[in-house]
C-alpha cells in the first residue's frame, strides 16, 4: 500500500470555492430530482409513455448513480477528486442538454442514465473535497451548509417544477441545469486550486467495482418493483452478490470498498447503519402524505406541495447550525437526539385519520424536519472524521449509497403495503379505510425503525477523540 500523501494546504479562497461548488452541485441535483416528478405527466403525454416507462424516467438516474457512486469515489481517491468532479459535472450537464433535446423515450432514458453517471461522479467527490480542505474544527459547519443546499433544492423543487412545466414546458427543467452546470465547471477550473488524491499509486479494483455495481442494481431494482415475485428473486440475487463481494474484497490488497471499515471501525459502521435506517424511515413521509392530503383531505397539488415544504424548509434552516454544533459536541449525541425527534414526528403521523387538522400534520412535519437536520450533517461529520484522508471519496460514495438505498427501501415498504391492503383497486377521493390503514401502519413501522436507529447512533462511540486524518 502506498504511503498517504500529505494534505494540500487550503487557503480561505480555496475553502470558499469548494463550499460554493459543492453547494451549487448539491442544490441542482436535489432540485432536478424533486422537480422532475411534477413533470412526469407532461412527459408521459408527449411521448405517449405507459406507467412503467414513466417510472423509469425517475429510476434511470437514481439506479445509475447508486450503482457507480462507491467505485467512482474510490477512483477519485486514486486519480484526483477535483478531476473526477469536473468530469462528473460535464457528464451531468451533457445529460441535461440531451434530456432537453430528447425526441423519444429511449433517448430520454439514456440521457437520464448519463445524468446518473455524472451524479455518481459528483456525489463521490463533493463531500470528500469539503472534508479535505476544511480543518476538523470547521468541517461540520461546511457539511451543514452542503446538507442545507440539498434540502433547499428539495424544498423549492416541486414549486419550481410546476411553475416551469406549466409556463415553459417540461424541457425547461433540464435547460435550467445547463447554465448551472457550466457555472460549476468554470468554478472548478478557475477557482478551486489544488488536487486531492491521497491514495495515488494504488491499484483500482475493477472486479470489485463490477461486483458492487451488480449487487446494487439487483437490490435497488428489486426494491423498485416490490411486491412482484421477481422483486424478491432480484433482492435475493443481490444479497448473494453482497456475500461474494464481501469475501472477495476482504482478500484484496487495494479493495474498491475496504470491508474492514465495517468490522473494525464502529463509528463508521454504526453511523452508516443509522443513515440507512433514517433515510428509509423518513422517505415514506412525502410519498404517503402527498396521497393522503389530496385523496383524503381534498387538497390541490399546489396546496399539498406547500404543506409538504414545511419539512425540508426546516431542514435547510437548521442543518448549518447542527453542523457547527457537531464540531464541538459529539455527533453521536446530536444525531441520536435528531433520530429521537424523527421518531416522535413519525409516531404522531401514525395516528392520522380523516379529521386530523392540517395544522397538526404540519407540526409533525416540522418535528421530523428538525430531527432530520439534527441527524444528517452531524452523522456525515462523524463518518468523514472517522477515516483516513485516502478514503474520503470512498466514504462519500458510501454515504450516498446509504441514502439512495434507504430511500428505495422506504418506498418499497409503502408500495408493498399498498399492494397488500388495496390490491389492484384505484385510489378514490374521499374516505378510504384501507388506504388510511396503510398510512398509519407505514408510519408506525418507520417510527419503530427510527427508534432502533437511536441505539445504532449511540453505539458509534466518540468522534472528537479520534484523529480526523490518517
Amino acid at each position: 500500500m502506498s504511503p498517504i500523501s500529505a494534505p494540500v494546504p487550503a487557503d480561505r479562497a480555496t475553502c470558499r470555492a469548494a463550499l460554493i461548488i459543492s453547494m451549487i452541485s448539491a442544490f441542482q441535483t436535489a432540485l432536478l430530482n424533486s422537480s422532475v416528478n411534477v413533470a412526469l405527466p407532461a412527459i408521459g403525454r408527449e411521448f405517449d409513455m405507459h406507467a412503467t416507462a414513466l417510472g423509469w424516467v425517475a429510476m434511470a438516474m437514481i439506479l445509475t448513480s447508486a450503482a457507480f457512486v462507491v467505485p467512482f469515489g474510490r477512483f477519485a481517491d486514486i486519480h484526483g477528486r477535483k478531476r473526477i468532479m469536473t468530469w462528473g459535472t460535464a457528464f451531468f450537464t451533457l445529460g441535461s442538454l440531451a434530456c432537453a433535446l430528447a425526441v423519444n423515450t429511449a433517448m430520454l432514458l439514456a440521457a437520464r442514465a448519463l445524468q446518473g453517471l455524472g451524479t455518481a461522479l459528483v456525489f463521490g467527490t463533493g463531500v470528500a473535497i469539503l472534508t479535505s480542505v476544511f480543518p476538523p474544527e470547521k468541517r461540520g459547519k461546511a457539511l451543514g451548509y452542503n446538507v442545507a443546499a440539498v434540502y433547499m433544492g428539495l424544498s423549492v423543487g416541486p414549486f419550481i417544477g410546476g411553475l416551469l412545466t406549466g409556463y415553459l414546458g417540461w424541457r425547461s427543467l433540464f435547460w435550467v441545469n445547463v447554465p448551472l452546470g457550466l457555472l460549476v465547471l468554470g468554478l472548478l477550473l478557475t477557482r478551486l486550486n489544488g488536487e486531492w488524491n491521497e491514495a495515488r499509486g494504488e491499484r483500482f479494483d475493477s472486479a470489485g467495482a463490477l461486483l458492487f455495481s451488480g449487487m446494487v442494481v439487483c437490490i435497488m431494482f428489486g426494491l423498485s418493483i416490490v411486491p412482484a415475485f421477481s422483486a424478491f428473486a432480484l433482492i435475493a440475487a443481490g444479497i448473494a452478490l453482497l456475500v461474494v463481494f464481501a469475501v472477495f474484497e476482504s482478500r484484496q490488497g487495494n479493495p474498491v470498498l475496504d470491508v474492514r471499515l465495517f468490522r473494525h471501525n464502529p463509528t463508521f459502521a454504526f453511523s452508516n447503519l443509522a443513515a440507512l435506517i433514517n433515510y428509509s424511515a423518513a422517505f415514506t413521509v412525502s410519498f404517503l402524505l402527498s396521497l393522503y392530503l389530496q385523496y383524503l383531505k381534498g387538497l390541490t397539488p399546489l396546496q399539498t406541495g406547500l404543506a409538504l415544504m414545511a419539512q425540508p424548509v426546516v431542514m435547510g434552516l437548521l442543518s448549518p447550525a447542527a453542523g457547527r454544533l457537531s464540531d464541538r459536541i459529539e455527533p453521536a449525541l446530536l444525531s441520536s437526539a435528531g433520530m429521537g425527534l424523527t421518531t416522535l414526528g413519525l409516531t404522531l403521523l401514525g395516528f392520522l385519520d380523516g379529521a386530523t387538522p392540517l395544522a397538526s400534520i404540519i407540526v409533525a412535519l416540522l418535528i421530523i424536519g428538525a430531527g432530520f437536520a439534527l441527524f444528517s450533517s452531524p452523522n456525515t461529520n462523524a463518518i468523514m472524521s472517522s477515516i483516513e484522508r485516502r478514503q474520503y471519496g470512498l466514504a462519500a460514495g458510501i454515504v450516498s449509497t446509504m441514502r439512495l438505498t434507504g430511500q428505495m427501501a422506504g418506498l418499497a415498504l409503502a408500495t408493498m403495503l399498498l399492494s397488500v391492503f388495496l390490491g389492484s383497486a384505484r385510489l378514490s377521493f374521499g374516505p378510504n379505510l384501507e388506504f388510511l390503514t396503510v398510512v398509519r401502519l407505514s408510519f408506525h413501522i418507520s417510527a419503530g425503525l427510527c427508534f432502533l436507529g437511536i441505539f445504532a447512533s449511540l453505539a458509534r462511540g466518540k468522534v472528537h477523540r479520534q484523529p480526523a486524518t490518517g
